[in-house]
């Protein structure tokens, strides 16, 4: 974590992965970040993974650094709890961060009567408030359809990683901060929607898809070959699976010459009458020719002699593991400073990332424990709304409110 936002504060009342992501990531920049679930806990309290005690290590995870109220919120009173905190007064406060519907107790319109200057960004999934998820969204994109190996025809493959999701976590974190100057600068408050449908088409269309699409037709899948620019897997000789790229000139330079194909590579360009030395786009569309040759030739090298000389010339390379591999690779978790070995509110204790900037100026703090769910209940009703602990106790004795 880093204390760069101060006495900001935001109320979350979120679920799954991409308003909670927006939470998280404020949160380790120093953000006071109060997330607020139904007692008993929300649609996504018991998400897999879990732990074998069948704590939720997902959730775990994308809370860290959070505190948490328990409250009932199919009551009224609890609602209003609730609503009081988002519409807490003060500079810093009146943040609020949901992807709970657009219009009902927690709508803008209505929270906004208690404060006018109040921040929303709400996370939705289609601008209509009709209902998406990442991988609904995915499929719709046409993403499925141009991964994977071409011999697959028409089958669709989706991807593991919830990229749209998390895209859109940043995006809303971003923007709950972009809205708050704006605040400061005018004192006006807003509401921020951020569709992940939206988000989708967006980043699809800033990446030149949309009009390629519009140009060309439907992508072809290529596999494990990156499109436009030279990058594939290949396999060394004692068996070992590297990702091999060359992006820029020198990185094709280097690669040219750690696998000694200068006299090879020379003459399929004279041949064709092209240089791939100054145009990625050329050594993707003549992969035909160049992946060969750099096939054979790794082939032909051990991989620890053959990642030491692309070291050595500024080649880009990556190996394959799986993820048991990776979460041992001492330079991925173990001699990372991003992480810190903690106890979790699971019971176990393991390695847990902070704030994945680096703020060379600044020590990078060990990051915070998710917290039980309620165990912040006391305390926040306390601060924040001014409640005795009589009063605070009958709402607890009424199943109003919960402590962990």
């Amino acid at each position: 974590m880093y204390q760069l936002l101060g006495s900001t504060r935001v109320i979350e009342a979120s679920s799954f992965v991409a308003a909670p992501t927006a939470g998280l990531y404020l949160a380790q920049m120093g953000a006071s970040v109060i997330r607020v679930d139904q007692i008993g806990g929300g649609p996504d309290y018991r998400r897999w993974p879990k732990a074998e005690t069948g704590a939720s290590l997902y959730w775990e995870g994308l809370n860290k650094g959070k505190k948490s109220v328990a409250l009932d919120l199919g009551a009224p009173e609890g609602r209003e709890l609730l609503a009081a905190l988002a519409t807490v007064p003060g500079a810093d406060a009146g943040l609020f961060l949901t992807n709970f519907p657009v219009d009902g107790f927690l709508s803008h319109e209505r929270l906004a009567k208690r404060r006018a200057d109040l921040v929303t960004v709400r996370v939705m999934g289609q601008a209509d408030g009709g209902p998406a998820l990442d991988y609904t969204v995915n499929c719709a994109l046409g993403i499925p359809q141009i991964t994977g190996p071409d011999s697959l025809r028409d089958a669709p493959v989706n991807h593991v990683l919830p990229a749209w999701d998390l895209l859109t976590g940043a995006y809303a974190a971003f923007s709950m901060l972009a809205a708050l100057l704006h605040r400061r600068e005018t004192g006006m408050g807003q509401e921020v929607r951020i569709p992940l449908a939206d988000v989708g088409i967006a980043t699809i269309a800033n990446l030149g898809q949309l009009a390629e699409t519009l140009q060309t037709g439907n992508r072809a899948r290529h596999g494990n070959a990156v499109y436009g620019a030279f990058g594939r897997d290949f396999l060394t000789a004692d068996g070992q699976r590297l990702m091999i790229m060359a992006i820029t000139p020198r990185q094709w330079r280097g690669l040219v010459s750690v696998l000694g194909l200068e006299e090879a590579v020379a003459g399929i360009e004279a041949s064709r009458s092209v240089s791939f030395a100054r145009d990625e786009g050329e050594r993707f569309a003549h992969r035909d020719a160049l992946f060969p040759l750099v096939e054979s030739a790794v082939a032909r090298r051990n991989a620890t002699e053959l990642r030491a000389a692309m070291d050595a010339q500024g080649c880009c390379w990556g190996p394959y593991q799986d993820m048991a591999q990776a979460v041992r690779d001492p330079v991925l978790v173990a001699d990372n400073p991003l992480f810190s070995t903690i106890q979790q509110t699971s019971g176990l204790r393991y390695p847990v990332p902070g704030a994945m900037a680096t703020l060379p100026a600044q020590t990078r703090e060990t990051p915070r424990r998710a917290r039980r769910l309620g165990e912040d209940s006391e305390e926040i009703l306390a601060d924040l709304l001014g409640l005795g602990s009589g009063q605070i106790g009958a709402l607890i004795d009424r199943g109003i409110a919960a402590r962990a």
